[in-house]
């Protein structure tokens, strides 16, 4: 039975100048990374954000520092980060021919402090649709129908088996905001079940 070496360890090998130490950690992320950024994305798209998203990795592994954070966050962040360029240049090249929006404000969304915030999250669904949401192919139809915002917290908690600390810093939001957005990704979750 062999010995699974830490990502820590690997990285430090690849760091020592063991080349195919880079290639354990694309075929232990490849998956990983390509089912999270489908989620967010299409399945055609992950293919070019994975790909997207181990270049970033490769050319800034060296600056890797376990101290800040855990490679799985780190890669998370930055797969995250790829996702949202990805889908920003995809969109700008679909109305680039269109005339610039006029208005705008701001998305007071952040700010806003409702009676469903209160709720706990665990009131809001029976235990059986929570259990669903742990269904990977029942998470999947039902996430297509929320904002992006709540699907990356829903896939990075339920899936991903990430806390509300981890998401966090992958998406680079306080605490609380996580929870909130937590919070209504369930509220809307309710909705679509009924």
């Amino acid at each position: 039975m062999p010995i699974e070496i830490n990502d820590e360890e690997i990285i430090l090998s690849y760091k020592n100048g063991d080349e195919e130490a880079f290639k354990i950690l694309i075929n232990k992320y490849t998956p990983i990374l390509y089912n999270f950024t489908a989620r967010l994305s299409n399945k055609n798209d992950a293919i070019d954000i994975v790909q997207e998203t181990f270049i970033k990795i490769w050319k800034n592994i060296k600056n890797f520092d376990s101290t800040k954070a855990s490679f799985k966050t780190w890669i998370f962040t930055i797969a995250r980060n790829s996702t949202t360029d990805f889908l920003r240049k995809k969109r700008s090249l679909l109305f680039s021919d269109m005339p610039a929006r006029v208005g705008g404000g701001k998305d007071g969304d952040e700010n806003i402090t409702s009676f469903a915030e209160n709720i706990p999250a665990e009131d809001l669904l029976p235990d059986l649709a929570l259990q669903k949401l742990q269904d990977a192919e029942f998470l999947n139809e039902v996430l297509e129908k929320l904002r992006l915002d709540y699907r990356e917290v829903l896939i990075l908690h339920y899936q991903e088996e990430m806390t509300f600390e981890e998401i966090g810093g992958i998406l680079n939001r306080p605490l609380n905001t996580v929870k909130s957005q937590h919070r209504r990704a369930i509220i809307e979750l309710r909705k679509i079940l009924n």
